[in-house]
């Protein structure tokens, strides 16, 4: 999938929208400083806002607020002295640094997939050691290792690729998806051998598909929608419907996944990603499951932002503002 989408009307400056703007900007403001405050909560033992109640802690809490309020501040700063910035041009700039994002994702999963699946097969049949010593062996039979030493250099790499590339990459790991389950079906009934790490494969490709997907195909009207009065509304309303929609069922379902899944050390993301943690399967599977979890994080991170995005846009169409898209005849697959 590449980016196909013609933006050449969107002016730069337009009516004011400071309210709304505010909202989108704030909201996004907080996202990150969540993410900063769950960062310092999960390595380095920080209390969280929750420090606030306890009785040691509480100084390391202000820590948190100041975090938070310097995102409150930075948006509302962003927002106030650039006051004649037209809304869609917001939610086009937005909406561009997504779509960089879910590229670098794609990458990073490309690569890690194929490096840890080589590793695995490797480690599997006993192959390490031979060829580049026992210590090394040990080392790659060690999540912990692979994690940082292998899979953070890839995933850097990933990031880098993507400033350089078009493609969001969606098509390519669908038919990746295929292959591998492909390999799985002729080696298991042609040769009769199958590994743990070939179905580690297609579930960590096929995860990092669905999850990091679904933004994109929100701003491509690709979710199903339950239309039975929307489909008459006038171009006004139906911002006026998105727009309203999007705060009440978009931001608030995703600020619960977040909530959740990053609410302490031993919350359903953070434990994963802290320890590194493998699938049942061990040394015969792919150290990749705590990767898995993060997915959940970044499906959460994608879709509020994507959803700033089309709050923004919502409130253009609303405002009958110019540059307005209609995602069947400017987008492409």
């Amino acid at each position: 999938m590449t980016e196909i989408f013609d933006h050449t009307e969107i002016p730069r400056h337009g009516r004011p929208a400071v309210l709304q703007r505010l909202f989108g900007w704030i909201s996004l403001g907080v996202l990150s400083a969540f993410l900063i405050s769950n960062i310092l909560v999960v390595y380095l033992d920080y209390p969280g806002l929750a420090g606030f109640g306890m009785a040691e802690g509480g100084g390391l809490a202000w820590v948190h607020a100041a975090i938070y309020a310097a995102g409150i501040i930075l948006a509302a700063g962003l927002v106030f002295t650039t006051q004649d910035r037209a809304i869609r041009w917001d939610a086009l700039q937005i909406h561009k640094f997504n779509v960089y994002l879910i590229r670098a994702l794609f990458w990073s999963v490309f690569f890690v997939g194929i490096i840890d699946a080589g590793i695995a097969f490797l480690r599997v049949e006993d192959i390490i050691e031979p060829l580049l010593g026992q210590d090394i062996a040990r080392s790659f039979a060690r999540a912990n290792w692979v994690g940082p030493w292998v899979h953070g250099p890839l995933v850097i790499l990933g990031f880098v690729v993507a400033l350089f590339t078009r493609t969001l990459g969606f098509t390519w790991l669908a038919l990746l998806i295929v292959a591998a389950e492909l390999l799985i079906v002729i080696s298991r009934f042609v040769f009769s051998y199958e590994q743990a790490l070939m179905g580690d494969l297609v579930r960590y490709w096929y995860a990092a598909l669905f999850l990091f997907a679904s933004a994109y195909t929100l701003f491509d009207e690709g979710h199903v929608r339950v239309d039975i009065l929307y489909a008459g509304f006038g171009r006004t309303t139906k911002g006026y419907a998105n727009a309203f929609g999007t705060i009440l069922l978009g931001m608030s379902t995703v600020w619960v996944i977040l909530i959740i899944g990053f609410s302490g050390p031993q919350s359903i993301i953070n434990a994963p990603l802290a320890n590194y943690e493998v699938s049942q399967a061990g040394p015969f599977g792919m150290f990749v499951k705590y990767q898995m979890a993060a997915f959940i994080g970044l499906f959460g991170i994608t879709m509020l932002i994507e959803f700033v995005s089309y709050f923004f846009d919502a409130v253009a169409d609303a405002r009958g503002e110019p540059g307005h898209r209609e995602p069947a005849q400017d987008t492409g697959h």
